[in-house]
């Protein structure tokens, strides 16, 4: 699921890293990824990386907060050969101001989204946390400054692939050119994309654990940092210490099924947020709700026909708008600037203020100039912040979905199923679903992804820990939270957040106190307790 995002504009600056040119953000990239057999990470020797200390300085980069450290930590890119070849992960920190017991490391969610910068934007909100830790955030392998996968760039992106209508209406053009995109991302990505992955996210986790000089992983993921979380927990049961994930997202449904629940997860959150803007007479939309869901999928259309020029290379489309909605639709805090958005582009055709949404929050830069084989740093070392591709968000959301998941119809179920496909997606959402079964097909022709996640993640015997779930959330249904603690066993406890928006943690003030007091205190809520909407507690 979609990375969690700061509700406050100036916090949301780099979780995500989108260009105008995106018409996706999500499904899967080829990648070969091991099927995780606890009990040989056991037995491999990683004694070269156990023993690495951690260089802390100040973090490089304009607008970094002074307080940030920032260091690298050095994994392999191959679990299976710990000798060869190497990955350096960048990592942030806040320094604990009070008694330190260790290190609370955090994963905002994602896939894909890069937890060093997010953090340095994000930070005021953990600052309750350094009373008895360090905060520590990473990017994970292919993510951010760590190796970072990409598709290309502009017209030229693999992303496009499927930026017409043609492609989803007939399999004869739509399998060729799924093929060619993954040939593309992988031209762009490099060596680290067949071991991308949650099952070697975690794996590093473990490794970072170590090198922090903690014996226990404590540990705070949002949306797919809970699925993060739960590999972890499965792969080194006795080394998980205090762990809470927000925004619980599914370990069995297969890709097709979360892609018709997040759309109609989306369009909920869009029919509400229609209903809002609607009682308000500036709404760019009208004042009658109806006929605005049925003006914004006319938006979307006529934009897809004939997309609007920007200053940024490439034109802006109605899938463009899809994404960016999705982003703006995250929180209801948020709505007041995706409804001046909407007025800009509607009003004035100008796409710069929905462009922020589709780009995570920010004036989108210039292209960045494409990394050529063997160009730039050596493989495996940190690149610079500003030479992270553009594209690394969907790039990196694709590769490890897809590494995660191990179903891959072949082209006689693709070209079967494409229609029935095409209509339960529609039927979930006029708007949003095209966007989401764009994303599962990108799948296609892929390696087959791991069964870990699906097979071994269950019946845990660790610590209890704290899942929590939204009611309203648009991007985690409630149910997964429910079905995921049923899957995990007793060692989940279950807080009901009876309110709205991706994840509790940033937005509600009674999960926001139940979470830090059981990670500083280890005070767990009794399984089955709820948190009100803020406005009800008084």
């Amino acid at each position: 699921m979609l990375a969690k995002l700061s509700t406050r504009p100036g916090l949301r600056r780099c979780a995500l890293a989108a260009t105008a040119a995106l018409t996706l953000l999500g499904a899967g990239l080829p990648t070969i990824t091991a099927h995780g057999d606890a009990d040989a990470d056991d037995r491999l020797d990683l004694s070269r990386f156990h023993g690495q200390k951690i260089a802390w300085s100040a973090c490089r980069g304009e607008g970094m907060p002074k307080d940030l450290e920032c260091a690298k930590v050095t994994v392999p890119l191959d679990y299976a050969h710990p000798d060869g070849a190497t990955l350096d992960l960048a990592i942030a920190r806040y320094r604990a101001t009070g008694h330190k017991r260790g290190s609370v490391v955090l994963d905002f969610g994602g896939p894909g989204g890069a937890g060093v910068p997010e953090l340095a934007h994000s930070g005021k909100e953990f600052m309750d946390l350094t009373d008895g830790y360090d905060v520590v955030a990473f990017d994970p392998r292919g993510v951010g400054r760590s190796s970072p996968v990409s598709c290309g760039n502009g017209q030229q992106s693999a992303l496009s692939a499927l930026d017409d209508d043609t492609a989803l209406a007939d399999p004869q053009t739509l399998l060729p050119r799924l093929k060619k995109a993954a040939a593309v991302c992988a031209e762009h990505s490099g060596p680290v994309l067949p071991h991308i992955g949650t099952v070697n996210a975690a794996r590093d986790m473990d490794v970072l654990r170590q090198a922090l000089g903690d014996k226990k992983l404590n540990y705070l993921g949002f949306s797919y940092g809970s699925r993060l979380g739960a590999v972890y927990a499965a792969r080194f049961p006795d080394r998980v210490g205090r762990m809470v994930l927000d925004g619980v997202d599914t370990l069995t449904e297969p890709l097709t099924e979360q892609g018709i629940a997040g759309a109609r997860g989306q369009q909920v959150a869009l029919d509400d947020f229609v209903g809002w803007c609607a009682k308000d007479i500036a709404c760019p939309l009208g004042q009658d709700p109806r006929t605005a869901r049925e003006d914004v999928v006319r938006l979307v259309r006529s934009l897809d026909e004939e997309p609007l020029p920007t200053d940024f290379g490439a034109d802006f489309t109605g899938q463009d708008l899809v994404g960016a909605l999705g982003q703006g639709l995250y929180s209801k805090e948020l709505w007041p600037l995706l409804e001046r958005a909407l007025a800009q582009l509607v009003e004035g055709g100008d796409a710069g203020g929905v462009l922020g949404f589709a780009g995570g929050g920010i004036a989108l830069p210039l292209p960045f100039p494409l990394r050529s084989p063997g160009a730039g740093p050596s493989p495996g070392a940190l690149v610079d912040a500003e030479d992270v591709p553009p594209d690394n968000l969907p790039a990196a959301l694709m590769a490890i979905n897809c590494a995660d998941d191990p179903d891959r119809p072949d082209a006689r179920r693709i070209t079967a199923d494409l229609a029935r496909l095409r209509a339960a997606y529609d039927k979930a959402s006029p708007v949003f679903g095209r966007y989401r079964l764009a994303e599962v097909l990108m799948c296609y022709g892929r390696p087959r992804g791991t069964d870990f996640i699906r097979d071994e993640v269950k019946d845990l015997r660790t610590p209890k820990m704290l899942l929590v779930g939204t009611r309203g959330d648009p991007a985690t249904p409630y149910r997964w939270t429910v079905e995921t603690a049923k899957r995990l066993g007793s060692s989940a406890v279950v807080l009901d957040n009876r309110s709205e928006g991706h994840t509790g943690y940033g937005s509600s003030k009674c999960v926001h106190r139940k979470v830090d007091d059981f990670l500083l205190y280890g005070s767990l809520p009794p399984s089955g307790s709820s948190c009100g909407p803020d406005e009800d507690a008084g």
